[in-house]
């Protein structure tokens, strides 16, 4: 099964604005022309779809994904307004992959620009975890690990040793997907019984400077999308950069 990952679309309400390097909407559009070339069954959409948290911004987006070739399924980031995004587009937590699933977890935390579970969704994740053994994939918007960048990882998932203990007992996590980073990235957290590797996305908008102590763009960057391929118990994925 082909999986893609889109994020970080930062779209406003204008559908003409601009963001630091390029036009929101005007990208994402590009990015959904090359997704539907890659023909993907199921396309992960992973927050920070709205820039100014307006609901002609999420209409924006409705508008754009509309014209993928598969279900979408998205979940909000740190600069999303989830009730609205909900009105426009119904939330999954779930989705069933045939001999695999993924798990979309909600890290958004309101007015502010790190991520947290929280015990309750911890625990509701440890029950689903321990109800179905099949290949599994968690999905969320902030980082559980760090990347690098100092900056980033001042707002990634608070609660993410919590996170991996969590995750620790169950071997049949094959891989965590998130956005907000703005750039390509693979790592792995270490568990007493082996790795889980991690991995980051390429926005459709502006890219960030893998690496920097502070705030920085990669203006050699170009927006982009992760193609996740599910085979037979085992996973390859890889990222695609696409010309605005």
């Amino acid at each position: 099964m082909r999986l893609v990952q889109i994020t970080d679309f930062h779209l406003k309400a204008d559908p003409a604005a601009r963001a630091r390097a390029g036009f929101p909407l005007r990208q994402l559009e590009a990015v959904v022309d090359a997704v539907n070339r890659q023909r993907p069954e199921r396309v992960l959409v992973t927050g920070d779809v709205s820039e100014d948290e307006t609901a002609a911004s999420y209409r924006l987006a409705e508008q754009a994904l509309s014209r993928l070739d598969a279900p979408w399924f998205w979940l909000p980031g740190n600069h999303d307004r989830p009730a609205l995004m909900a009105e426009c587009h119904a939330f999954h937590d779930e989705l069933d992959l045939g001999d695999w699933r993924a798990l979309l977890l909600d890290t958004h935390v309101s007015g502010q620009p790190y991520g947290e579970l929280g015990e309750a969704a911890l625990a509701t994740l440890d029950e689903r975890l321990a109800a179905d053994g099949r290949p599994t994939l968690l999905v969320m918007h902030h980082p559980p690990l760090s990347v690098g960048s100092a900056w980033l990882d001042e707002i990634g998932l608070a609660d993410g040793e919590a996170f991996w203990r969590v995750v620790a007992p169950y071997p049949q996590v094959r891989g965590v997907f998130f956005g907000h980073v703005h750039q390509a990235f693979h790592g792995t957290y270490a568990l007493a019984d082996g790795e889980v590797p991690a991995y980051g996305c390429p926005a459709t908008i502006d890219q960030f400077l893998p690496g920097s102590a502070t705030f920085a763009l990669d203006e050699a960057s170009r927006p982009g999308y992760r193609l996740i391929e599910l085979g037979d118990g085992e996973l390859e994925t890889w990222v695609e950069r696409v010309d605005p």
